[in-house]
């Protein structure tokens, strides 16, 4: 595992914003399925191991001859959006996982896929219907059973067989929205209609209207209701050489903390309308104090001055965890300001348990930050101390803390750099063309 060594600076200049990942998967899935295969990612974008995974996942469940085998890497969004598709297409699947993905809960699928015609048997031979963790509400005190960091029960290896049969869903919408858009990717392969009807109100909401928007584009349709969805049957995806994936608001938000502790920084490629539920970024970062603009499409964002009419902040998390991190660090560094950062608790289930590792992480560097139960109590200080935090193996624990770095009095190490490779291959690089002094040792 690399370490990187973090010395205080300013970023500021222009930076082309990556593609986004989120889209990319779906775009991915949705032409695989169309049986046209795209050129490839532009030739200046590293891509990132998660997106690898789908593209090679995807490739390995198309071309089977028998029983497919899916190595899914350490991709929550590989493994829950070809699940289902796996399941409609009626190919017997194996799929395997790395680092946390074994443990990451797809108790959804095992209580509802059975129900429609879907043999699933995990490694540990759990139940395939009945009630399991779903990545729902978690206890309303402490933490999760942790062994080594990881939870301790495996859902990897999993193996399905049968052919998925329409009909009604019932899913509760307190948990990951991979769920939802796995079943809207599968559905409108089935030989009859469907309905996915949420039992509780959906949490990040925007990434299902991401996969609706993307399937339509591939010619393929799912209809809003007021429980959720309305799939057609025998829908056939078709090829769409025009589609163009746009750029990721949930990378963009690392440089927007960044433009806010100095700048400016200009991010070009966002979309300003952009469906992606990280987009909530701009304004939850211009309410922290950023100068933040637009010009010709570029969005520009440099040092303001937080509003002296509130001492608190509250973030409501529900819709965007991914920028959890990334907020927290931003937090951490408005001093004299009270953040409460709420409805968090499924980033106890990511790549890390993100709510503890943030804590730690900017704690141990000099920070003021307590975990609750489902989020982070922040108390900002002027500037951090320096030292040496743990990355978790956590791509987003990663970037954070590298941003929160850049306002510290002492040099920072920060260990598992190479787990950016997960989400954002490049970030480094572009953190050092904007002037960041990171130096990833041993490379």
């Amino acid at each position: 595992m690399s370490e990187v060594l973090i010395r205080p600076s300013v970023l500021r200049g222009r930076l082309n914003v990556p593609i986004s990942k989120s889209a990319a998967h779906r775009v991915l899935i949705c032409s695989a399925l169309s049986a046209w295969k795209p050129d490839g990612f532009p030739a200046h974008e590293a891509v990132s191991d998660d997106l690898r995974a789908t593209a090679s996942a995807v490739s390995a469940l198309l071309s089977a001859d028998g029983e497919a085998a899916l190595d899914c890497g350490e991709s929550g969004s590989t493994l829950r959006f070809l699940i289902p598709v796996a399941a409609a297409l009626g190919i017997p699947t194996l799929f395997t996982g790395r680092g946390r993905l074994p443990s990451r809960p797809i108790g959804v699928y095992l209580d509802c896929l059975p129900k429609h015609g879907v043999r699933c048997r995990t490694e540990d031979k759990l139940p395939t219907e009945g009630k399991l963790p779903t990545e729902g509400k978690l206890p309303t005190e402490g933490k999760l059973p942790t062994e080594g960091n990881l939870p301790t029960e495996s859902f990897l290896p999993l193996r399905i067989e049968g052919k998925l049969e329409p009909g009604r869903f019932l899913l509760p919408g307190n948990v990951s929205s991979q769920f939802v858009t796995g079943l809207l990717l599968a559905l409108p392969l089935l030989s009859g209609n469907s309905k996915i009807v949420l039992t509780t109100p959906l949490e990040s909401y925007g990434y299902a209207d991401m996969t609706v928007r993307i399937m339509k584009e591939f010619g393929v349709d799912a209809f809003r209701t007021e429980t959720g969805w309305s799939v057609p049957g025998k829908q056939k995806y078709v090829p769409n050489p025009g589609c163009r994936i746009e750029r990721d608001w949930s990378q963009a938000a690392f440089f927007l903390a960044a433009g806010m502790f100095g700048g400016p920084i200009e991010l070009r490629g966002l979309r300003a309308d952009s469906p992606q539920g990280d987009r909530a970024a701009e304004e939850l970062f211009r309410h922290f104090g950023a100068g933040i603009h637009w010009k010709d499409g570029v969005l520009s964002v440099s040092a303001g001055t937080a509003s002296e009419k509130t001492d608190e902040f509250a973030i409501d998390a529900s819709q965007i965890p991914d920028l959890v991190p990334v907020l927290a660090a931003a937090a951490a560094l408005l001093p004299g300001k009270h953040t409460a950062i709420t409805n968090a608790g499924r980033l106890r289930l990511k790549e890390s348990d993100r709510l503890s590792a943030m804590a730690e992480g900017l704690s141990r560097l000099g920070g003021n930050v307590r975990e609750t139960p489902d989020g982070l109590q922040i108390d900002g200080v002027g500037a951090l101390k320096g030292g040496r935090a743990e990355g978790f193996g956590d791509h987003r624990v990663v970037m954070a803390l590298s941003i929160a770095a850049l306002r510290s009095e002492g040099d920072v190490i920060l260990t598992d750099a190479e787990s950016v490779g997960k989400s954002y291959p490049d970030f480094f690089k572009d953190y050092n063309s904007l002037g960041g002094k990171a130096h990833v040792l041993g490379q």
